[in-house]
C-alpha cells in the first residue's frame, strides 16, 4: 500500500515539474503550426451571426413560445410484443432469467 502512495505522489510531483519547466532555447517555436490562442474571444462566445436575418418590423406581433416538456419531444419508443430472454452480453431488449 505504501509503494502504491510512494509511486501516485512521485506521478504528481513529476506532472507539477513538468509544467513548470522551460523549454531549451534550441526548440523551435510552434508559431507556424498554431494559431490558436488561449484568450477569450473578442465579442465572447455569442454566436457570429444573428438569430434573424432582418430586424423585426414595427408593429409586428413576436410571439415567444415555451418549449415542450422532455417526454413531449422526445417520446419514449413503443413496447415490443415480446421480450426474449437474454443472451450472454445481450442487455437490450430482452429479459433476465427466472423473472
Amino acid at each position: 500500500m505504501k509503494l502504491i502512495a510512494l509511486a501516485a505522489a512521485l506521478a504528481v510531483a513529476g506532472t507539477a515539474a513538468a509544467q513548470d519547466m522551460v523549454a531549451p532555447a534550441a526548440a523551435a517555436p510552434e508559431t507556424a503550426t498554431t494559431t490558436a490562442t488561449t484568450e477569450d474571444p473578442v465579442g465572447g462566445y455569442q454566436p457570429v451571426t444573428p438569430p434573424l436575418s432582418a430586424p423585426v418590423a414595427p408593429g409586428t406581433t413576436v410571439v415567444f413560445q415555451q418549449a415542450p416538456a422532455p417526454d413531449v419531444a422526445y417520446p419514449a419508443p413503443a413496447p415490443l410484443a415480446e421480450y426474449p430472454i437474454c443472451k450472454k452480453g445481450q442487455y437490450d431488449n430482452c429479459r433476465q432469467r427466472g423473472g
